[in-house]
């Protein structure tokens, strides 16, 4: 899933403008807080977090066709195991007060690079006029 979303920011950055590279870049840290403070929301609302993770396990596949064991047949499937990847999603506990305490430093992250975005982003637009 995050290769797909890397691709797709790829993509729209290939198409993006000087000036809108310019401005994402300069709010890129800006949005992973903002992101970060979503996520401690969205625990604290919950009264849990959300973890994942990957189990890789073998399963059958066809790997290639054989062919027909007499004439006038139809080709067989060649089995083989091929790993196959799982993303999971489990409930873990948290600690409120710990959570709210990463919220209040985050917010406080957060005014500080909107004052730096800012500026940045004027620069972007003197820089890369439209």
């Amino acid at each position: 899933m995050r290769r797909d979303a890397l691709a797709l920011l790829l993509l729209v950055a290939a198409c993006a403008t000087p000036q809108e590279r310019c401005i994402q870049t300069a709010t890129r840290e800006l949005r992973t807080v903002n992101e970060l403070i979503a996520e401690i929301e969205g625990n604290l609302a919950r009264g849990y977090a959300y973890q994942t993770y990957e189990i890789t396990r073998p399963v059958w596949a066809i790997c290639d066709w054989l062919p027909p064991a007499k004439e006038g047949g139809r080709p067989r499937p060649h089995y083989c195991l091929e790993d196959e990847t799982e993303t999971i999603r489990r409930r873990v506990a948290i600690v409120p007060d710990l959570e709210r305490r990463k919220l209040v430093a985050l917010r406080e992250k957060q005014a500080e690079l909107t004052r730096i975005a800012a500026a940045e982003i004027a620069a972007c637009k003197a820089k890369y006029p439209e």
